[in-house]
């Protein structure tokens, strides 16, 4: 950690956006019970649809209408995952209406953006030329696959910054490249994707003073740098990989008073996810108890007030 980085507070807010691995690291924080919006839009890989979703949230703006289809019954859209998507048009529409304005009020004064690309290569709609962030199984003849290339990156984000700092000037952005392995398109082409992806990062952040880069992507190949630690698809990183990865960052970025909150908070929640074979043994209510008494001491700091009904309603 250098000595300029900036530091995360218990209470900053942090808005997460990308690959599965934005996801992935959102879910920690949010299990840290710290105030994360974690991958709203659901999982973006290039990154031109991350900025697109994010310029839509910044002025709060609905997608036009060219970017809804309907594949087989269910509708949906090409600049947001499948996961957002209905049997209903209107209700897709207004799923979609509430998603982004969440983000447009959360962004407001937001301390912190982490934007984790995962892939260079993009698919283009032939009929309108438009990038797309999910091809939702359409057929491959309607697009063409284009690998974007580090000056267009850079441009499009160059265009977002400027509008970010004018909407919130407050805001840190951190950029990571996801470990995860895109292998559809092929060890040799993935590695390439891969490259574009980071040296991109790297203009952005040596070019922009609120804009930090963070090694997921090393951390998995350089550090850790064996198939044990990938799931068994080979694609994407065990949990204990995820380990690996979330305690260098929270090294680099956790203020002192953070890593002794969550310190505290993991102990706790360990405890709270003991599931006991005789629950009115008095080992065990002892156990409730202290339980208790923990948290009790924390719920000044953060909302706690689910744990403690829960831990009550297993005292005799």
């Amino acid at each position: 950690m250098t000595s300029n980085t900036p530091q995360m507070g218990l209470y900053d807010k942090i808005l997460t956006l990308g690959s599965c691995f934005a996801h992935s690291m959102g879910e920690r924080m949010l299990a840290s019970k710290m105030a994360v919006m974690a991958n709203p839009f659901g999982v973006l890989y290039n990154p031109h649809a991350i900025h697109k979703a994010l310029r839509y949230a910044l002025f709060n703006e609905m997608p036009p209408p060219q970017t809804f289809l309907q594949h087989h019954d269910v509708f949906l859209n090409y600049d947001f995952h499948s996961e957002i998507s209905s049997l209903d048009p209107e209700k897709l529409r207004q799923t979609l209406k509430e998603a982004i304005g969440s983000v447009h009020y959360f962004l407001r004064d937001t301390q912190w953006l982490i934007l984790t690309y995962g892939t260079a290569w993009t698919y283009l709609r032939k009929d309108t030329g438009e990038s797309v962030a999910n091809c939702h199984k359409m057929p491959g003849q309607n697009f063409d696959k284009v690998l974007l290339t580090e000056p267009e990156i850079v441009e499009s984000f160059d265009a977002l910054y400027q509008e970010l700092m004018t909407f919130n000037p407050n805001l840190k952005v951190i950029l990571t490249v996801s470990p995860v392995r895109h292998v559809k398109d092929t060890l040799e082409l993935n590695s390439v994707s891969k490259s574009v992806l980071r040296t991109a990062c790297h203009t952005l952040s040596t070019t922009h003073p609120s804009v930090g880069y963070f090694p997921a992507y090393e951390l998995m190949i350089d550090d850790l740098r064996d198939y044990r630690y990938y799931k068994a698809d080979l694609i994407h990183p065990t949990d204990v990989a995820e380990d690996y990865i979330w305690q260098h960052f929270v090294h680099r970025y956790f203020s002192e008073a953070l890593r002794k909150f969550t310190d505290q908070w993991n102990d706790i929640r360990a405890a709270l996810e003991h599931r006991p074979f005789h629950t009115s043994s008095k080992a065990h209510q002892r156990f409730l108890h202290d339980t208790l008494k923990k948290l009790e001491a924390l719920q000044a700091t953060v909302p706690l007030e689910k744990e403690i009904a829960l831990v009550k309603s297993q005292l005799l």
